[in-house]
């Protein structure tokens, strides 16, 4: 595979799912960057190479020559936590970053969750800094690969930052209440996704929070402008009532705890 010296290497795993591949597609069409997405299962229709997070001679050898990684595949919690999760979500992570260290990847951007601090009641202003209160061992695991990048960032210079990503629902429209308050749309991702990559190198670590520009929003992400050039465009709450216009009736699921029935 020849490298184009004129563009930025990045690399995307997970990019099957939802979030994986609008970020694929995303950041192929602007045209910045040559994109190596990846997946568990290759499919050379949509130009994804196969890799197995846990094979740590994949990852060196598909991170060579990489400058951002975005990790974004996941194994979600109610498959075998003890058997799957932590084989993939940690030990795939550690291999990840072990992979950008030996090969001298510049920055990982790790797809966080809310859910790492899901145990903050509604209402309750929480700010990036705060503590971590993850609502289930799936919050539990994000806070944990946050952390490997604070490693990693501290000991040996990789820029780490995590966006906890909100409601993303794949179809780019909220589907309830509660979404409306986390939800980010798809070009606001991909807008994200490249203001993180392109983000000043003094970023050695970050975490935000990753929604659109929400009049209901759990999170005040207004200073991201500032910090990286976010700025989102879309806002639930106003599609939310172009719904109720057209007689569309919206789903009311406001829970106690930000991170949801818990």
């Amino acid at each position: 595979m020849e490298r184009d010296a004129e563009r930025k290497r990045i690399l995307i795993t997970g990019a099957a799912g939802k979030i994986g591949s609008c970020l694929a597609a995303g950041l192929r069409e602007t045209g910045k960057y040559e994109v190596i997405a990846t997946d568990l299962i290759g499919d050379e229709t949509k130009k994804i190479l196969p890799l197995d997070v846990t094979n740590s001679d994949q990852m060196l050898k598909l991170t060579k020559g990489v400058h951002t990684i975005l990790h974004i595949g996941w194994a979600k919690d109610e498959e075998d936590f003890l058997g799957k999760v932590l084989p993939i979500n940690v030990t795939g992570a550690y291999y990840l970053y072990e992979a950008a260290r030996c090969n001298g990847v510049k920055r990982v951007i790790f797809s966080s969750s809310n859910h790492a601090t899901g145990f903050y009641k509604v209402g309750e202003e929480v700010d990036v800094n705060d503590p971590y209160r993850p609502d289930s061992f799936y919050g539990l695991s994000k806070c944990y690969i946050e952390l490997l990048g604070r490693l990693y960032s501290d000991k040996h210079g990789i820029s780490s930052i995590n966006i906890r990503i909100g409601n993303f629902p794949g179809d780019n429209k909220p589907h309830s209440e509660r979404a409306a308050h986390i939800w980010i749309s798809e070009r606001d991702l991909v807008q994200l996704a490249d203001k993180c990559i392109e983000a000043p190198e003094i970023h050695k670590f970050l975490s935000l929070y990753g929604t659109s520009a929400n009049t209901d929003n759990y999170y005040d992400i207004r200073y991201l402008k500032q910090l990286i050039g976010y700025e989102p465009q879309d806002d639930a709450a106003e599609l939310m009532e172009q719904f109720e216009r057209q007689g569309q009736q919206v789903r009311q699921d406001e829970t106690e705890y930000q991170g949801g029935n818990i």
